[in-house]
């Protein structure tokens, strides 16, 4: 018998991933242990590889693993996706990648969808629900037949009751005659009306005049059919299953409903149906309260909650005005303005308050203006006039000049029907619950009272929507409401509600991985967040996050620290190991001089003098209180505060806006409720530096965007080999036709839909993804075809290029800004917010002798910043200052906040407490507020 040889079984199991020989990109061949069930850090300058490490090799290779389980369908791709360039990597687990990009710009997804919430309150209202009749405003319930067995139990016993049905034809074709004769053959033998009771031989014997009438007349009803009648005796058991019969037989009859007369003339009615005061109410069920379902959605605006109509800020460009004093733009015209008049002579009678500002009416008052008060139609009214006479193309143009987005009319923005309002729980409708900030939900949830018998229907459903709004409120998303659209929110916050949705998952052993998940997060707020990571790693997780903020480094199990440079000197392991090890042995680390003091960006010397300013007045939009803010001019400004408290609101849907409309016409009128003074004439153009895409496309990139590509084209034009073909600019361009590849129109790869998965994206194989076809390759400028030199660095570039001014001269910005490491012809698509929004930055650097006195407005700039990064944002940043130029930076970095010139802080809470001036002034002079979180944290930088 032959013996069958045993392996050797493991003598523990991998509590580590293993990586050996990664080179993605920059990486220099690095070996790397990952200790799994640990908060691990990954740190570096910007560029040095992180990303290249975690996303292009750890989760690369954690996805393909995945595919390997799928149908054959998906399996087919798998030997075209890209391989990770890594020798080996060793017990890896299941990788999930959450990451800053905007994941929908559909205007149906809200926060309430993204973190599954709005699923779990959609359960809860059809389980738990009581819809309250708008008539009555009592409870709608659909009686059984056990409610109806019940309610006779609890009589006296011996009281003796009739029960009867509603007479109801089951066939209009047929008279009342006929409907009777056939209750007769089914052995009914009494009918009831005018109080008394008849047989039914007997009753149409009598030739009553009922007998002619119409079986679809309300009036029918007068008759009712004789069920059955009894005495209560609660100890006969035999009755109750005969009650039950009788009942049932009565709803049958009565088409959902039955009536039972007491001997003392009371009349109890029940029904099977749900309905109340004449109404007949729709039964809840999850579909009733989603939006995206034609049945739960509005019928008018269907489920959008904005429809095309007459645009309130437009009608009413400043609310800060009265009626008497303008508000009503519509009615400024010479012939429209009778309509004011007529409105103040009636106002006038009732004691409307037309010298209000409109802002100051309450929500009565401002619905009187637009539905009208007695003898004076109000600007509805006026609207539907133009409408009805639109065949004149002055009223066309008056309507077209007002129409835009605005609140549906039928639902008031809660995108429900109407029937799936008058389902409440503790009072409140659906809508109203996702129209409040989530801390505000939060404590309406967590006091929440409902029956035993409520609670065993919902125990789970409850548990699931505490435990999500707690971790909004933990990451500090607390400011948000669930019906806040997901196109609106910053890459950070939508990381942040991604997380949220995947602790709700309690998924375990799988490995997650986070980019910079404190971008756009207050330092009073990281605490919290890192307590929501440690959560998602002691559920079991190995938790792996690409990170700056210096909280987050300090609460790290292990730190692993890629560099020592960026682009081509990064791509080496510095360190890997626990943060007291790293404060040990991280001497050769810039993250380590940082973090132990040995290196700190300095405190300026000099504060710009405010000379020139603007005065932002009376800013009340969303949650700001109606603030007057300072802006000095030539100098560099940082608006700061806790997350929601206002900033965005502040510049973005306040400051631009007004500042644009001093240069285009367009803005004006566009709903601002703050107005701008002072030394307006020194300002001749206004930037929004954002961290939107440079480009539309993959083939858009940072050589084409500081247009240095033109240059870089006329140099390979130069050359001989293109001199003898005949090749022109264009045949190096891969936006047009010519030279550029034709299966892949350029772009290098081929994106294959997936119908249930993520898109694939895939080599071009016919230009293996070099983007131009074999000839134009063939062109080289010292020893590099086209295609090589796009996939230079940056700073590879400078010195490839050091004998072209014209091309050093447009790309020297780039390298000015800290983006040395990223290639010339990088795909728009591939960098992330801040890189995008720091090219945009050097575009405006690389311009000369521009003598517009322009004002730049970032919108956290340091997004993707190392602590050395800062540095050179900053040059940067006061270069165009010393332009002649004006900063306004929207940042929580606090070595930012420290070199400002001056600051506006924000506050004090997010949301609702928020909105509020706590301080405009020095930094030196912020420190010294007691109310400023800010404050608190900038005396550490500045002591």
């Amino acid at each position: 018998m032959t013996r069958v040889k045993e392996l050797p079984r493991p003598s523990t199991l991998i509590n580590s991933i293993l990586i050996k020989g990664a080179r993605s990109n920059n990486l220099k061949n690095i070996d790397v242990e990952i200790p799994k069930n640990r908060l691990v850090v990954v740190t570096g300058l910007s560029g040095s590889g992180k990303s290249s490490l975690v996303m292009d090799t750890l989760y690369s290779e954690g996805q393909r693993r995945y595919v390997e389980s799928l149908s054959s369908y998906a399996r087919q791709f798998l030997n075209r996706m890209k391989k990770p360039d890594v020798d080996y990597i060793k017990g890896i687990c299941p990788a999930i990648a959450v990451e800053q990009k905007v994941s929908t710009s559909n205007a149906r997804s809200t926060v309430g969808s993204l973190t599954e919430i709005n699923d779990y309150l959609r359960l809860l209202y059809a389980r738990i629900g009581h819809t309250i009749s708008p008539i009555s405003g009592q409870e709608v319930k659909k009686h059984s037949v056990t409610d109806v067995i019940n309610y006779l139990m609890s009589l006296v016993p011996g009281t003796k009751v009739f029960l009867y049905a509603p007479f109801h034809a089951k066939n209009y074709d047929r008279s009342v005659k006929q409907e009777l004769t056939i209750l007769l053959q089914k052995g009914f033998t009494r009918i009831h009306t005018g109080g008394k009771l008849y047989r039914i031989e007997e009753f149409l014997a009598g030739k009553s005049k009922l007998l002619a009438l119409n079986l679809s007349d309300p009036k029918t009803s007068v008759l009712r059919l004789l069920v059955d009648r009894f005495a209560i005796e609660p100890s006969d058991e035999t009755q109750q299953q005969r009650l039950a019969d009788s009942v049932q037989t009565a709803m049958y009859e009565g088409e959902g409903m039955c009536l039972l007369e007491l001997e003392d003339g009371t009349e109890m009615h029940f029904s099977n149906r749900y309905e109340l005061d004449g109404i007949e109410f729709v039964e809840p069920v999850p579909d009733l309260f989603n939006y995206n379902n034609p049945f739960g959605a509005c019928p008018r605006c269907e489920g959008f909650g904005r429809i095309m109509g007459i645009d309130h800020d437009k009608v009413i460009p400043d609310p800060g005005l009265s009626l008497y004093g303008g508000a009503i733009a519509c009615w400024s015209g010479e012939k429209s303005s009778t309509w004011l008049d007529r409105f103040i002579l009636a106002a006038e009678k009732i004691g409307f308050p037309v010298h209000r500002p409109y802002q100051d009416l309450s929500p009565e008052e401002q619905k009187l203006v637009w539905r009208g008060i007695p003898k004076a139609q109000g600007i509805d009214g006026f609207f539907d006039e133009l409408a009805s006479k639109a065949y004149k193309i002055q009223n066309r143009i008056m309507l077209a000049r007002f129409r835009g987005r605005t609140l549906c009319s039928e639902c008031d923005g809660g995108r429900l029907r109407k029937e799936a309002t008058y389902v409440k729980i503790s009072g409140h409708a659906l809508p109203e619950l996702t129209d409040v900030p989530i801390k505000d939900l939060k404590v309406f949830f967590d006091a929440l009272i409902v029956s035993d018998h409520e609670m065993q229907l919902a125990r789970r459903i409850l548990l699931e929507i505490r435990t999500r709004l707690r971790t909004l409120c933990d990451v500090g998303l607390g400011y948000l409401t669930l019906e806040r659209a997901a196109a609106s929110l910053s890459g950070g916050e939508t990381q942040r509600i991604n997380l949220t949705r995947l602790l709700g998952s309690n998924l375990t052993a799988s490995l997650y991985l986070l980019d910079e998940p404190s971008v756009g997060l207050h330092p009073r707020d990281t605490q919290r967040l890192v307590s929501v990571l440690k959560t998602l790693r002691d559920l079991g997780n190995t938790v792996v996050v690409v990170e700056h903020e210096e909280e987050v480094v300090r609460s790290a199990d292990a730190i692993i620290d890629i560099g020592p440079g960026a682009g081509i000197h990064g791509g080496h392991l510095v360190f890997a190991g626990t943060y007291a090890d790293f404060l040990k042995n991280g001497q050769h680390s810039l993250t380590y001089q940082y973090l132990n003091g040995s290196r700190i960006m300095q405190v300026p010397k000099h504060r710009r003098a405010v000379v020139h300013k603007l005065k932002l007045i009376g800013a009340r939009k969303h949650n700001l209180k109606k603030i007057d803010v300072t802006i000095p001019l030539q100098a560099m400004t940082v608006i700061t505060g806790v997350s929601g408290s206002g900033k965005t609101t502040l510049v973005k849907y306040e400051l631009y806006p007004l500042l644009m409309s001093m240069f285009d016409e367009t803005y004006k009128g566009k709903g601002m409720s703050a107005s701008l003074s002072g030394d307006k004439s020194m300002i001749t153009q206004v930037e929004m530096v954002s961290q939107n895409p440079i480009g539309r496309s993959s083939r858009s990139n940072p050589v084409t965007y500081v247009k240095a590509y033109d240059p870089i084209r006329e140099l390979f034009c130069d050359q001989q080999l293109s001199q003898i073909r005949g090749y022109k600019p264009k045949h190096f361009s891969f936006n047009v036709e010519g030279g550029r590849c034709e299966t892949c129109k350029g772009d290098g790869e081929i994106i294959v839909e997936m119908q249930f998965l993520a898109d694939v994206k895939l080599e071009c194989d016919e230009c293996r993804g070099q983007r131009f076809k074999r000839e134009i390759l063939e062109v080289a400028y010292k020893g590099k075809n086209i295609n090589d030199v796009l996939n230079l660095s940056i700073e590879e570039a400078m010195d490839f290029f050091r004998t072209e001014p014209e091309v050093i001269r447009k790309i020297k910005p780039l390298s000015d800004v800290g983006l040395g490491y990223v290639k010339l012809g990088q795909p728009s698509s591939t960098l992330s917010g801040g890189e995008a929004q720091r090219v945009k930055l050097a575009s405006f650097l690389g311009r000369e002798n521009d003598s517009n006195r322009i004002v730049f407005i970032f919108d956290e700039p340091t997004t993707g910043l190392h602590f050395h990064d800062i540095e050179k944002l900053l040059s940067a940043l006061n270069a165009l200052v010393e332009q002649g130029h004006t900063v306004v930076v929207i940042e929580h970095n606090m070595e930012v906040i420290k070199s400002a010139d001056w600051v506006v802080d924000l506050g004090p809470e997010g949301g609702d407490e928020g909105g509020y001036l706590v301080f405009e002034g020095r930094p030196e002079e912020l420190v010294k507020v007691n109310e400023s979180y800010t404050g608190e944290f900038l005396k550490q930088k500045l002591l």
